[in-house]
């Protein structure tokens, strides 16, 4: 079992950034590649950026990319997403997720992933 606990949301301004986290606990973190979804009210969940086991690879959604950052600190076992330039839309709330990988793939769907973190709420003003 991984456990994953996502931390870092909040309230902020149109303009803002914000660095989620989500610390990884039970499994040897480096076997596992990442990724972070969302979630707003009413919507489904959708992709928002993936990382495999190393960190050398990335993939971004199209709403996000150029405005987030997805990396990862294997020693610390702890995923992160860096967003930048904030704006309403991105309202939602966030989870970070996890499927065994230690080869070089990263994954975007949602049914690849085995487990799940509870999630962070972005909330961006206008």
């Amino acid at each position: 079992q991984v456990q994953l606990v996502e931390s870092g949301g909040g309230l902020v301004q149109t303009g803002g950034s914000l660095r989620l986290s989500c610390a990884a606990s039970g499994r040897t973190f480096s076997n596992y590649a990442m990724g972070w979804f969302r979630q707003a009210p009413g919507k489904e969940r959708e992709f928002v950026a993936a990382i495999n086991w190393s960190g050398l690879r990335t993939y971004y959604a199209d709403s996000v990319k150029g405005r987030s950052t997805i990396s990862r600190d294997n020693a610390k076992n702890t995923l992160y997403l860096q967003m930048n330039s904030l704006k309403p839309e991105v309202t939602a709330v966030y989870h970070c997720a996890a499927v065994f990988g230690p080869g070089g793939s990263y994954y975007i769907s949602a049914s690849r992933y085995d487990y799940w973190g509870q999630g962070t709420q972005v909330t961006v003003s206008s």
